[in-house]
């Protein structure tokens, strides 16, 4: 299949036709409205209720709160919810607040992963330290990580839950560097407002060992949970490299991998579930992606472009098995002798 520019103006067309590229006010007012209620839940519980087992359940949800948070401020990225930049802006802003994060390291990262998935050279979401996904990245990996490296298939799933870590450390190395950063003074201070307000709210009604459980269930479920709303998306589907010939059309569709739509997938992955046509049409509104998906999976068809969706499940079955295999030569290399 060689796709080309005029198929992918031919499916945008029709996408605008059935109006699905519209902003949706109502939509996102009460998605809104609803994630601040779960969040006023859990705060509540938290300034409340005086028993610890209760309070690290407490954890658990708002882990999943934080999260919803974090789709908002994905959604406001990618300017789905107001025609007014300044609008997404203030809000994105408002959910680095709640995560501790730099929103124009988000943004700056997102948008190059956006412009270039699956290619190992300029995708930052295959780019990681502890992790291969070709086997060249494996041969490439020196010391422990060599090592470590032989058995990614078995901890990928645990390492998920540094992801809460691996995005903040992320952001101030992002803010230190200076370069990009929208709002040099407003960001560092948002981190360090959240720091003091979370940490603060939480050894205030909490003693000091109880508040170190209650931050790192938090933060592993964060983590772990918002991982695992994004590793389905691309990994262990196709990967670029520098002799791909790929259009726009192509290399979105071939490299991403839909999880089966259902309301209740729709609210858990936060819309992304949706991926091929997230990518497509990055600024469409989310509640918008499940009818898109008729379209682009009927346009597909009609040109005969590969199109693939899976259950929950069978993702990480393909994630965990691609991992395994682009370390197998690591497996198949025979100890040095002393």
């Amino acid at each position: 299949m060689n796709g080309t520019n005029a198929e992918y103006t031919e499916l945008r067309r029709r996408i605008i036709a059935r109006g699905l590229l519209g902003k949706q006010p109502v939509y996102y007012a009460f998605k809104i409205i609803s994630t601040l209620v779960f969040l006023a839940l859990g705060l509540a519980i938290l300034v409340m209720i005086d028993n610890f087992w209760l309070q690290l359940l407490n954890a658990v949800f708002l882990a999943f709160v934080f999260v919803q948070i974090g789709f908002l401020g994905h959604d406001a990225g990618h300017r789905q919810i107001f025609n007014i930049v300044r609008r997404n802006d203030f809000l994105g802003l408002f959910v680095s607040f709640f995560l501790g994060i730099s929103r124009s390291w988000w943004v700056d990262k997102h948008n190059q992963h956006h412009g270039n998935p699956n290619d190992p050279d300029l995708d930052p979401d295959i780019n990681i330290p502890g992790i291969a996904f070709t086997e060249e990245q494996a041969s490439a990996k020196k010391g422990f990580l060599r090592f470590l490296g032989k058995y990614q298939a078995y901890y990928f799933i645990p390492l998920l839950s540094l992801e809460g870590l691996g995005v903040r450390i992320a952001s101030v190395q992002f803010l230190l560097r200076g370069k990009n950063v929208k709002y040099p003074l407003v960001e560092p201070l948002i981190i360090l407002l959240h720091l003091l307000v979370y940490a603060g709210l939480i050894f205030f009604f909490m003693s000091f060992w109880q508040g170190v459980f209650f931050i790192l269930l938090h933060q592993a479920v964060f983590g772990t949970y918002l991982g695992s709303v994004f590793a389905p998306n691309h990994k262990g589907m196709l990967m670029l490299d520098k002799n791909s010939n790929l259009d726009f059309l192509e290399q979105q569709i071939l490299t991403a991998r839909n999880v089966k739509g259902h309301p209740l997938t729709d609210f858990l992955y936060g819309g992304l579930n949706y991926q091929i046509e997230h990518h497509l049409f990055p600024n469409m509104p989310r509640n918008k992606l499940r009818e898109a998906q008729k379209i682009v999976r009927a346009f597909c068809k009609e040109y005969s472009i590969s199109y693939y969706e899976t259950s929950p499940l069978q993702s990480y079955r393909e994630i965990l098995g691609s991992l395994h295999k682009v370390s197998a030569p690591l497996r198949q290399e025979l100890p040095q002798k002393a």
